[in-house]
């Protein structure tokens, strides 16, 4: 890849960031490590400079990375570590020089080079009690009646560290680990455990061996909008039978102003997305053993 291809990559992803409301150069202090810190190799223990810390930054915070141990595949394969399938690296770079005759004379001229390197969190061991300094207990308290009702459904629900989320080409639920929810002053950790489960849980409904909803392809798409509002309700309606407090945004004014514009947008959309959480619900419940 070209130098200005490279210049211009780094800087599309530190403007996409800006964009999306991140700022890159604060460290992400939402991340469960408390002394999260610079970013570091792994292998050398040297820390990473310049560009690449708002790069690696921008990457923990994106994916809620939690630790800020960093390596190439080679380094943790040296280490006897593997990445887990699927996982996506994040590209540093680096200058290295060439040798150019300029009138006369041989000069070294730099140039920009790129390399890819994966979190400590994307390995194959990794666990929740991997993290330094990480949540210590569980303050979760575990609700029989709802394990149960999600075990019945025979969905599969993966643990990690990451955002919650379903994924339609895996066909199952990503969840971080139970450890990493907190209290906050609107809900407890249980309550926003179970509130974000039964979120993904109502998504889960849609896929296409299921009842087949379209899910929309980005943010700002009708569908994906449409979508997003069916997991709010879905969960919001599961919640009332469980007794659950459901989980309130951390920034509330925003996801306000956020469902005010989509529904201002389209007025069907409310009463389709609520029709759609309504049987993604019986459809749930039509799981459960009978009698």
């Amino acid at each position: 890849m070209s130098r200005r291809d490279l210049h211009q990559q780094v800087t599309d992803t530190i403007i996409q960031q800006l964009e999306n409301g991140v700022v890159p150069w604060h460290q992400p202090w939402n991340s469960p490590d408390a002394t999260f810190g610079l970013p570091n190799n792994y292998s050398t223990g040297n820390y990473y400079r310049g560009v690449n810390i708002m790069l690696l930054w921008t990457s923990a915070a994106k994916n809620q990375f939690c630790t800020n141990e960093w390596g190439s595949f080679k380094q943790w394969n040296e280490k006897k570590q593997t990445i887990r399938r699927g996982e996506k690296g994040t590209m540093i770079v680096y200058y290295d020089t060439m040798e150019k005759e300029v009138d006369g004379e041989i000069q070294k001229i730099p140039f920009l080079k790129s390399s890819i390197v994966f979190n400590r969190c994307q390995l194959a061991s990794f666990t929740a009690a991997d993290v330094k300094d990480g949540p210590r207990s569980d303050l979760v308290s575990r609700i029989k009646a709802v394990d149960q009702f999600i075990a019945n459904t025979g969905v599969e629900v993966e643990y990690h560290v990451g955002k919650a989320c379903f994924t339609l080409p895996a066909d199952k639920i990503f969840m971080p680990y139970p450890e990493f929810f907190i209290e906050t002053p609107t809900c407890t950790a249980t309550e926003g455990y179970y509130s974000t489960l039964l979120h993904e849980l109502t998504h889960w409904t849609g896929g296409p061996e299921r009842l087949n909803r379209k899910y929309g392809k980005e943010q700002g798409d009708k569908d994906y909008a449409t979508e997003e509002l069916v997991g709010e309700l879905g969960n919001a309606f599961l919640c009332a039978g469980f007794e659950i407090s459901v989980l309130q945004s951390g920034d509330h004014a925003n996801y306000i102003a956020h469902w005010l514009n989509v529904l201002k947008q389209n007025k069907h959309c409310i009463f389709a997305a609520a029709s759609q959480a309504s049987k993604a619900v019986d459809f749930l419940h039509g799981l459960q053993p009978k009698g």
